[in-house]
């Protein structure tokens, strides 16, 4: 492996890429010249600091705005995907009993109950899903998992967010006489598995422009090819076959949980998904989720799914059975699905309190480290004997931001194993999966196994190889520039007073799905308070101004510094958010970051 492909070296696409988290206190404040990158075309009714926004980001035409479904790729670009549709068709004819393998997250759920609801309504009729318990089966279509499903006789297994790395599972389901056909999104290795076919954009030789779908989009594609073709045979006509837009809501919500860049064609799916919960056309489900979680739908946005659906929806599969976030996504009944919401409700609410706990425990370790931030190594390893291995993802995503750091947190595989599960998150310019790859490589024996994304990815080890491990990857990252590890947050600029406004609040929120890739545009400048005071016990609400005290903005810092004084000023980083509070919206200033005395501006 090259090691360019490791580190991303160059500030400009870590900037165009990422999403810079708090970092307190923030030792520099980087923004970008318009004129280095590209100008975007001038667009009726955008305000020019949002038209140099969206240059930053690397959107440089109008068309990239345009999210009609007609601007998806087609796709026949996709290889594999006529394999698959062709052996389908075949399986539909004979009435064979279709088994969908799904992953324990969110993308896995979201995929799993696309087709649960979409195959029968395309004719075919013996259809159901398994999702192996990772905590027993291990990951994907493991030989466990396929011991462990074997009894249902399945005939074909479709797997969904997983499969691509399954070559010792497909081997033994091709052993039992059950056909395999993988969709999966995650990076292959050297060998591909022996399916009837693959599906995944990421795999050698396949000409599909977007590489970035969530397993949710590579099922979707399925579907679509599916509908497609089965109406040029005349097995269904256009008004039999089922419109597959209505399923446009669950691919938003697996999209954006799983956090895969949100390029374009990901935005389309996102954003229609988005606007048809915006006018309530839903499953039950997601219904009964917003309704626990206390969101409008009619507000919705691409925020709201990550930070308030995604995490009750993924509870599921981090502490129990991603079975029951299945059932969730598949009735058609309101009231028990909003049973359902309510105990994943309450299973998040768990999570949390052990994250927390978790959390505590992974500062100390940190802390011990090294007083200085700065002097910390490159990479982390953190490991507990208490640790719940579905929840090390979280605390190793906190780390990451806490330290702008990859971090990888591990727990045991059971009580009694002394093989421990690793999960990591990593920061912008450090692809994970090929840092893992990489290490892997170099030293034989030490990863029994991994598999991921450029940002996040798992593993397991031995525990005393642990040590082994953490000293290959500081290696590896050794060679990467040291401006990556640096703390550092991001801004578009400093906002003119007269861009305080809820109109400009309303046009970003609706403007298009912000996520990772295309982080929603943030500001800095200094505000005099005129009020401030603490709600929910964690956070701060402030009524802050600029310069002309009659010109008031509401603030919220969550999770504030109690430390910090906000007596007179504060000089932060920020964005504009619409607060919708008993049917009415107002502006309000959405904190991100609070700026030390000594921070330093660095235009690039």
């Amino acid at each position: 492996m090259v090691l360019h492909a490791l580190c991303v070296n160059g500030l400009l696409k870590t900037i165009i890429d990422s999403f810079f988290r708090l970092l307190n206190p923030v030792a520099t404040l980087r923004t970008v010249t318009v004129s280095k990158i590209s100008t975007l075309d001038r667009v009726a009714n955008l305000p020019e600091f949002l038209v140099d926004a969206l240059s930053r980001r690397g959107i440089a035409e109008s068309e990239a705005l345009s999210h009609q479904l007609t601007r998806l790729p087609s796709p026949s670009l996709m290889k594999g995907l006529a394999d698959a549709v062709d052996y389908l068709i075949k399986a539909r004819r004979i009435d064979a009993n279709i088994l969908i393998v799904g992953d324990f997250d969110a993308d896995g759920a979201t995929s799993t109950a696309l087709l649960m609801k979409a195959l029968p309504r395309l004719g075919f009729q013996q259809v159901n899903f398994f999702v192996p318990d990772r905590f027993t089966l291990g990951y994907g279509l493991s030989v466990a998992a396929v011991e462990a499903l074997a009894y249902q006789k399945p005939d074909v297994i479709i797997t969904v967010d997983n499969g691509i790395s399954s070559i010792e599972g497909i081997a033994k389901a091709n052993a039992l006489g059950i056909e395999v056909i993988v969709t999966d999104h995650h990076l292959p290795g050297e060998t591909l598995p022996d399916a009837k076919a693959i599906v995944n954009p990421n795999q050698p030789g396949c000409e599909f422009p977007t590489k970035s779908l969530a397993g949710v989009g590579v099922a979707f594609y399925l579907l679509i090819a599916l509908r497609k073709q089965l109406i040029e045979d005349g097995e269904l006509t256009p008004k039999t076959a089922p419109n597959l837009a209505q399923y446009l809501d669950l691919v938003a919500l697996g999209t954006v949980a799983d956090l895969v860049p949100l390029e374009h064609t990901n935005r389309v799916l996102v954003a229609q998904g988005i606007k048809r919960i915006r006018a309530g056309k839903m499953s039950e489900g997601i219904r009964a989720l917003l309704q626990v979680a206390r969101k409008p739908h009619e507000q919705l946005t691409s925020s709201d799914v990550g930070f308030a659906l995604g995490p009750r929806l993924n509870a599921a599969g981090r502490l129990d059975d991603m079975s029951q976030g299945i059932m969730l996504l598949t009735t058609d009944s309101p009231d028990f699905a909003l049973d359902l919401a309510t105990e994943l409700d309450e299973l998040n609410q768990a999570r949390k309190n052990l994250q927390s706990s978790m959390e505590d425990e992974a500062k100390t370790l940190v802390d011990a480290l090294e007083a200085d931030v700065e002097s910390l190594p490159r990479g982390l390893c953190l490991f507990q004997e208490s640790w719940h291995q579905g929840v090390v993802g979280l605390v190793a995503s906190k780390m990451k931001e806490r330290c702008n750091r990859p971090v990888f947190a591990f727990a045991r595989e059971d009580d009694d194993s002394a093989v421990l599960k690793g999960s990591g998150r990593s920061i912008q310019g450090v692809h994970l999966r090929d840092l893992l790859d990489r290490v892997a490589t170099e030293n034989s024996g030490l990863i029994d196994k991994f598999g991921g994304h450029a940002m996040a990815a798992g593993l397991s080890l031995h525990q005393d190889k642990l040590a082994d491990f953490e000293g290959a990857i500081n290696k590896a990252l050794g060679e990467c520039e040291a401006q990556l590890f640096s703390k550092t947050v991001f801004s578009d600029g400093e906002l003119a007073e007269e861009n305080h406004h809820l109109y400009h609040a309303e046009l970003i929120r609706d403007l298009l799905p912000w996520g990772q890739g295309v982080p929603e545009p943030q500001f800095h400048g200094t505000f005099n308070v005129f009020s401030s005071k603490v709600v929910g016990e964690k956070h701060l609400k402030l009524v802050l101004y600029k310069e002309d005290p009659n010109q008031l903005m509401d603030a919220i810092w969550f999770f504030y510094d109690p430390a910090e004084d906000v007596s007179t000023s504060l000089n932060v980083v920020y964005k504009l958010q619409v607060n919708h509070f008993r049917g009415n919206n107002s502006l309000q200033l959405y904190i991100e970051a609070v700026l030390d005395n000594d921070y330093k501006v660095v235009h690039e």
